[in-house]
């Protein structure tokens, strides 16, 4: 099954966040997961990156399976968004992630559970 990890727990990460290695680790260890993230959770993460943390940031993201989007994709994500940004905060980024696991299967890890109320995607805590 895919495991879509977002980009707050990428971030906590690569800051050096003990909790986000421990839960990644574990999840890593359960072999009925793949690790996977949305095109763009990785974008946030390589377009922030600063000088000096290029190689780092890739050999890190080099571990997960980017899934790619398509016309069908965002046009559902549009659909999310409209219905959950005004209630929920959900953003552009958060809707294309839920149109994208909802399209492919799989679940969402986040620690930003709220932006994921829909309720025909799969969503987890990280931690």
């Amino acid at each position: 099954m895919r495991a879509f990890i977002d980009s707050d727990i990428l971030i906590w990460h690569l800051r050096g966040e003990r909790k986000a290695f421990n839960f990644l680790k574990k999840l890593k260890l359960n072999s009925s997961y793949e690790f996977w993230i949305g095109v763009m959770q990785r974008a946030e993460i390589v377009f922030f990156m600063r000088p000096g943390e290029e190689d780092a940031t890739l050999l890190f993201l080099s571990q997960f399976k980017t899934a790619a989007i398509d016309q069908i994709i965002v046009d559902n994500a549009a659909v999310l968004y409209r219905r959950w940004n005004p209630s929920h905060g959900t953003d552009i980024n958060d809707a294309l992630l839920a149109a994208t696991a909802m399209h492919t299967g799989g679940t969402i890890f986040s620690l930003n559970y709220k932006h994921y109320p829909m309720p025909e995607v799969t969503v987890q805590k990280a931690w």
